[in-house]
């Protein structure tokens, strides 16, 4: 994680990552910059990103595609803008799909040819998780809301919120807890000053939870 000021474009926390070979990195089109894709690319790493919409390209080479799996298109291109075909020389893969849930169409393009079309169209959708967890922490550990405006104490503020979400996540999986993330957040913060297990902790609440429900709830037959 990366914290830089609002003024400064999100295209340039590319130049801070330490790229591994064979490693895939999944962005959306705020981060399509074709001189730092080629790093990418020269690196041995792999890339799924989203074509805007002015793509200047050639079509070198069509593939067949399943059209009821959503895909369009499988092709490969080079880019033919003055500009771009100079920052991005080789060739690229583009891959058209049609997300039939938000009736919308999605070009993805990548540097990675081995993989099947549609295995390319699903990488970029798990990117949503990302999406997914930034709403978490905006919604439940109020991160809207800072105490002090420094620097210094917003940078500390979201690293709190980043590794509160990472405890919490990891206690879900390593104890197997069923409860959602929001869940056991809520048993920790009433039981942070208990020396308590957190399994006992989080199965006592349960518990709890559950002979409430059958106390209050009242049975049909016994009206």
């Amino acid at each position: 994680m990366h914290v830089s000021p609002g003024k400064i474009h999100d295209v340039n926390v590319l130049d801070r990552l330490q790229i591994e070979p064979a490693a895939f990195y999944v962005m959306d089109r705020a981060y399509l910059d074709y001189h730092r894709l080629r790093r990418f690319t020269t690196t041995g790493a792999f890339f799924v990103t989203r074509a805007k919409r002015n793509l200047r390209c050639a079509v070198r080479e069509k593939r067949l595609v399943d059209r009821t799996t959503g895909l369009r298109s499988d092709h490969t291109i080079v880019l033919k803008g003055i500009k771009t075909s100079t920052l991005y020389p080789e060739p690229l893969r583009r891959v058209a799909f049609y997300d039939a849930e938000h009736k919308r169409r999605l070009v993805f393009l990548t540097n990675n040819f081995a993989l099947p079309a549609l295995t390319i169209a699903g990488l970029y959708k798990c990117r949503w998780q990302i999406e997914l967890f930034f709403k978490w922490i905006k919604q439940h550990l109020r991160i809207k809301a800072f105490f002090g405006t420094s620097e210094n104490a917003v940078k500390t503020q979201i690293w709190i919120a980043i590794s509160v979400y990472v405890l919490v996540a990891i206690v879900k999986k390593e104890l197997r807890v069923e409860r959602s993330l929001y869940e056991i957040l809520q048993v920790l913060s009433l039981t942070l000053f208990e020396k308590t297990p957190l399994l006992q902790a989080l199965q006592a609440e349960i518990d709890a939870s559950e002979q409430d429900t059958d106390r209050n709830q009242l049975t049909l037959f016994d009206l």
